[in-house]
């Protein structure tokens, strides 16, 4: 449920549960660890870390002299595994250096295949930023696919989503997403849940609130709904009401990833509907069919999506010879099932793409004359700087009667 907590120093979420972790690596379920004498020890410890809202200015009174809009990029920065090249792109590509908001998922904090660093306070000291960063996750091993077998060890072990603002943030805080499947099962185990971050960015041009928000990957489409729904109903109940604007990794992948089983048959149905009809018309655009209830709810409270993002824009890509995305796949996906996946893709060339990443915006408009965009001229895919796309697009405050 969303909670609100008073922001703190990144020194508040300094934690000495990593001694536990091997043997709660050894619960298989939730409910089991939970039921355990260490985690009854331990859970006051793992909610105060949960609960925590780290916050710092690091704004130096520079802003873009655009007062009449607002530029905002969001990306899935994949943990932030390759930080001094992201941090670079923030700085230095044409269009995204003058965003006024950076809306970033998937960054570590003390986690080994980032080097141990805090990625949301570095990306925020190099590009003069205020910054608001959440935690989701304790991890008790190192990542899944390749990470797992990473070299050196955890610290602080924590991942979570962020916001930046080359404006001030204020009355930031968080809100708790249930889970989209059982985090203790399978090889990446982990203590947590999706948690999107939450200020009011105070704009030149007015306030309006900023939401920084990553749907669970493994869930069923109607879980996605449920989460987008408990943050539209948080948002509903901000006050004042101010413009929203929403952006994120939000998962729409179309499938029902909760379990293998589940996504392999509805792998199988996508191929019966044509591989080049999904590939066309599905995946591009889930909002059309399998993902339609969260799109439809977003339209029912007054949000706009369609005219904030690149029509048909993609955001991820799928490659039959990608070793990384493979090994990740393989987690939790059995070996049997790659022939038919990899079959079907080849159909198509071997490659296919996803939109997974939305901005959703109320009393606001996307700005005349800016068109919103996937970025995907941002890195090379033989060598990406992570797995998703960074969109960007311009926006302008409606004022209210």
């Amino acid at each position: 449920m969303p909670r609100k907590a008073q922001p703190q120093p990144p020194s508040g979420l300094d934690h000495d549960l990593s001694r536990h972790f091997p043997e709660l690596c050894r619960f298989n379920s939730t409910r089991r660890m939970r039921s355990s004498k260490l985690y009854r020890q331990i859970e006051p410890e793992v909610r105060r870390i949960l609960d925590t809202v780290v916050s710092e200015s690091f704004s130096n009174g520079f802003a873009p002299q655009r007062a009449e809009r607002v530029r905002s990029t969001a990306w899935n920065i994949e943990r932030g595994n390759r930080l001094d090249e992201i941090i670079r792109t923030l700085q230095e590509h044409s269009d995204i250096r003058h965003s006024d908001l950076f809306l970033i998922t998937e960054l570590d904090h003390g986690m080994a295949r980032s080097e141990n660093r805090m990625v949301a306070r570095e990306i925020a000291q190099a590009l003069d930023l205020d910054y608001v960063f959440v935690p989701c996750y304790i991890s008790l091993v190192k990542g899944s696919g390749l990470e797992y077998h990473v070299e050196g060890e955890n610290t602080l072990a924590l991942h979570g989503n962020a916001l930046f603002s080359r404006h001030p943030l204020r009355d930031a805080h968080l809100i708790a997403l249930p889970p989209g499947k059982d985090m203790m099962r399978g090889k990446e185990k982990r203590l947590g849940y999706q948690q999107a971050a939450v200020a009011t960015v105070d704009h030149p041009s007015g306030p309006f609130y900023a939401v920084s928000l990553h749907l669970d990957a493994h869930s069923t489409q109607r879980h996605r709904f449920k989460q987008m729904k408990l943050v539209l109903d948080h948002v509903d109940r901000l006050q004042p009401r101010l413009p929203v604007l929403i952006g994120g990794d939000w998962n729409t992948t179309t499938f029902n990833a909760k379990r293998a089983t589940y996504s392999i048959l509805g792998y199988a149905r996508r191929v019966l509907m044509g591989v080049r009809n999904v590939v066309d018309n599905h995946y591009p655009h889930p909002d059309r069919w399998f993902e339609r209830h969260l799109f439809r709810e977003l339209h029912r409270r007054g949000y706009r999506y369609h005219e904030l993002n690149q029509p048909g824009g993609c955001t991820f890509h799928y490659d039959v010879d990608d070793l990384a995305l493979n090994t990740n796949m393989a987690d939790w996906v059995p070996g049997w099932c790659f022939w038919f996946i990899n079959w079907a893709v080849t159909r198509v060339g071997g490659q296919c793409s996803l939109k997974l990443d939305w901005f959703a915006g109320r009393d606001l408009a996307p700005a005349p004359g800016h068109q919103p965009r996937v970025l995907s001229e941002v890195h090379e895919r033989k060598d990406p700087l992570s797995d998703h796309d960074p969109i960007l697009v311009d926006v302008v405050l409606e004022k209210r009667g």
